[in-house]
């Protein structure tokens, strides 16, 4: 395989997690009759520009189908960053009714809706049906499809160049990274500016969030990177904010390598450096990395075979995609947890994909009063625990499992 940036031959290998299905495939109790698709699930490096990515298997129309079951609006947690970015963008870029914004994968309108509440022009690029079709519910325009060249081209022409270009979590989905970094630099009118937010690869690495890697993600990324990508596009990356949110992620702020508009800030250099100093730039860095994330899935697969030997009962929130990652990898299956609850009723009376564990609303807490909970998406630990604080009246312990086993 060759690198989706530089198109080096990769060599170097930093994990692989086996096979699994498409980690948002959920299953309705009609599919448990069918055989799923397993694809490979490997990651490698580029040891010349060192975007770390998915060898590729599954296409980015399989995985982001009419049935694709993420909401962004299920986490009140992640509501309150959109609403806090927003406000924080119209201040910093003086956006008006005069201004327009685009989001690519804008999803069910989490973000754009508190721009549209400011009465500031804007659209929605999403490809899957199912949010497209939720945003629309609430008036935002949106195009379904996916971003790249050829749509920045029909924007440019219809003269819908943004003044504001936000893409929160899509950047490492993107198949074909160069043609996305090109639409964005097309569809930006000449003062506009950029910004994508994305897991960062430090985070990733330090803390041994493997479970964040699936199909879906094609590039795991870190600044470095990034700044090359949209340097070699004629783009400017000219500041950047580190965010708690997924983990440990990066907010980037960009404009046309012309503009001057902006003057790059000091903790961009600050945070570039300090990647190299981390030595992201070495195969040293990703050694190891393996070892580390069998001792976690280890330790899982103890901790639940000892709760059942010892009679004590577990579920687990959040049929989050980070979750069917740690479970397909750990072979868990419904004897060990039996089952799931979530708030996104897109998921509910579904089934995971690939371990089949069934997914209920989270009525089935109170119904089933578990000894143990797992919290699959630990990125809202706080946010889960208080909102199941109840569970504490009969006794119930919250877990979470990376970056280590924790029992609160």
């Amino acid at each position: 395989m060759k690198c989706r940036h530089c198109l080096s031959e990769l060599q170097l290998s930093f994990i692989d997690l086996g096979f699994a299905p498409p980690s948002n495939a959920y299953l309705t109790k009609n599919d448990l009759a069918k055989p799923q698709i397993f694809y490979p699930l490997r990651v490698k490096v580029c040891d010349q520009c060192w975007l770390v990515q998915t060898e590729d298997y599954a296409q980015a129309d399989e995985l982001f189908d009419s049935e694709y079951a993420y909401f962004s609006s299920a986490s009140s947690t992640w509501l309150e960053h959109a609403k806090k970015y927003t406000d924080k963008m119209i201040e910093k870029f003086s956006l008006t009714e005069k201004s327009f914004v685009i989001e690519i994968a804008s999803n069910d309108g989490y973000l754009l809706k508190n721009f549209m509440d400011k009465k500031i022009p804007c659209l929605g690029i999403e490809p899957t049906d199912s949010t497209a079709e939720a945003a629309e519910k609430i008036g935002i325009p949106v195009m379904r499809d996916f971003f790249g060249v050829k749509l920045a081209e029909q924007l440019a022409k219809k003269e819908m160049k943004a003044d504001l270009i936000a893409g929160n979590n899509v950047y490492a989905h993107v198949p074909d990274i160069n043609d996305f970094t090109h639409g964005l630099k097309i569809a930006l009118k000449p003062s506009g500016i950029i910004t994508l937010e994305f897991p960062h690869l430090i985070k990733l690495v330090e803390n041994c969030q493997f479970d964040t890697i699936y199909h879906e993600h094609f590039s795991y990324l870190s600044l470095t990177t990034v700044d090359a990508i949209f340097h070699k596009n004629n783009l400017e990356i000219f500041d950047v904010e580190e965010l708690t949110t997924h983990g440990g992620s990066l907010r980037i702020f960009a404009q046309h390598a012309d503009s001057g508009s902006h003057q790059k800030t000091k903790i961009l250099g600050e945070i570039l450096e300090s990647e190299l100093a981390a030595g992201i730039k070495s195969e040293d860095y990703y050694e190891g990395f393996q070892n580390r994330a069998n001792a976690i899935k280890n330790n899982l697969v103890d901790f639940l075979i000892k709760l059942k030997q010892e009679g004590k009962s577990v579920g687990a929130y959040g049929a989050a995609a980070k979750g069917n990652t740690l479970l397909n990898y750990a072979g868990i299956r419904a004897d060990l947890m039996p089952w799931v609850v979530d708030r996104s009723q897109s998921k509910q009376s579904k089934y995971l994909p690939g371990c089949t564990i069934p997914i209920f609303d989270e009525s089935h807490i109170r119904k089933k009063q578990p000894d143990y909970i797992i919290i699959l998406p630990w990125n809202l630990r706080d946010e889960v625990i208080s909102q199941l604080e109840y569970a504490r009246e009969w006794g119930a312990k919250f877990v979470t499992i990376i970056p280590s086993l924790q029992i609160s």
